[in-house]
């Protein structure tokens, strides 16, 4: 979520805890804000088949399980995954006086990054990649983010890039962090005026920081798109193109919904007069509307349409109540068809074409991994 102007993250992780009953609670969110039901859009049929198990749909796809214990003890949790196999992520140290930024090779074996002291609260994370250039955002608990970047491909330390990052908006999306044509591209909130957005950047090799103010609240989109309504109940109305100045006004319908929007898709949840939701994916100017699930299912990840070809959403099953998990579900948008991949997901994040979800008993957590890319 967003990073405020103390450093303290709104959350900590990339993806989403399963399920998350209060994205169900858009109605309470919507009616406070003043917005009333009014019928929804005329009804789709859903697609009814049963899912489809992955291994079945997908044999040639590349998938791994690891554990969530580091081989010294420590507990793993993957930030980045750079493949099916190999990731980034955080391990504390086996004393527990450090918070360590890890590169985890398919043998289990890590390097360290870097590592910052338990005892200032430590974050790392919104971590981007560029080739063998990796960068991401750490913060001890006061003052502003910081930017850092290292050469996977050499033995040379890690550098600060920057710490003039302002009240950078950095959630959980893959795009709040991005390096384009050797910059660093983040935005900021504005601290004299509500209305407007920083967006900032940086040469990989550090100095100044670039500042341009754009009218409106937004957050990155895929590069060169910002999208604005993020955090509002209603979701995303507009779409703006940093280069060419092009904007377009996402298509609404009468009815309570949020939508959140790429320049290629917008997924909208929507509720329904008698109080079931659904999920639709269209394009922002409306065409092309599916459903892609209905009552009981929630997005599992905040990112629309991963690889313009897939949504990823949770089902609700008749546990989940208790044990927090549920069925992970990966529709193909051309086809409406879908894919199982668990039935007992509990955490599950995305990023760079990889998805990834843990699941197992408290002793014995598991993270497995798909890499979409090979589908």
């Amino acid at each position: 979520m967003r990073m405020t102007s103390s450093g303290t993250p709104g959350r900590r992780l990339l993806g989403r805890r399963l399920p998350d009953r209060r994205v169900l609670g858009l109605g309470a969110a919507l009616a406070a804000s003043g917005i009333l039901l009014v019928m929804p859009a005329p009804a789709q049929k859903p697609a009814t088949p049963e899912p489809v198990p992955a291994a079945v749909a997908w044999p040639k796809a590349r998938t791994s399980t690891i554990p969530a214990t580091l081989p010294d003890g420590s507990t793993y949790s993957p930030k980045l995954f750079l493949d099916a196999r190999s990731s980034i992520g955080t391990a504390p140290s086996p004393d527990g006086k450090w918070l360590r930024l890890v590169r985890r090779a398919p043998d289990a074996s890590i390097q360290q990054l870097r590592r910052l002291p338990s005892s200032q609260h430590p974050f790392f994370g919104n971590i981007a990649t560029a080739g063998q250039i990796l960068a991401w955002a750490e913060n001890t608990g006061t003052g502003h983010p910081r930017l850092w970047t290292i050469d996977l491909g050499d033995r040379r330390p890690a550098r600060q890039v920057t710490a003039d990052t302002g009240n950078a908006s950095l959630n959980d999306s893959q795009f709040s962090l991005t390096i384009t044509d050797g910059r660093l591209n983040w935005v900021s909130a504005d601290p004299k005026r509500v209305d407007v957005t920083q967006v900032r950047s940086v040469a990989l090799t550090g100095g100044p920081v670039a500042v341009r103010p754009e009218n409106g609240t937004w957050e990155w989109s895929s590069w060169p798109w910002l999208v604005n309504g993020v955090t509002r109940p209603g979701g995303s109305t507009q779409l703006r193109n940093l280069q060419t100045k092009q904007e377009i006004a996402i298509h609404r319908t009468a009815g309570l919904q949020t939508t959140r929007c790429s320049p290629t898709w917008c997924r909208v949840i929507a509720l329904t007069a008698d109080g079931g939701s659904h999920i639709d994916v269209m394009h922002p100017d409306g065409t092309g509307r599916k459903r892609i699930a209905g009552t009981g299912a929630q997005p599992a990840i905040s990112d629309v349409v991963p690889l313009e070809r897939f949504e990823v959403v949770a089902q609700a099953g008749p546990n989940s109540d208790l044990t927090r998990n549920a069925q992970l579900i990966v529709v193909e948008i051309a086809t409406r068809q879908k894919i199982e991949l668990s039935r007992d997901a509990a955490n599950v994040f995305y990023a760079g074409g990889v998805l990834w979800w843990s699941n197992g008993t408290q002793d014995a957590v598991n993270w497995h991994t798909i890499d979409l890319r090979t589908v």
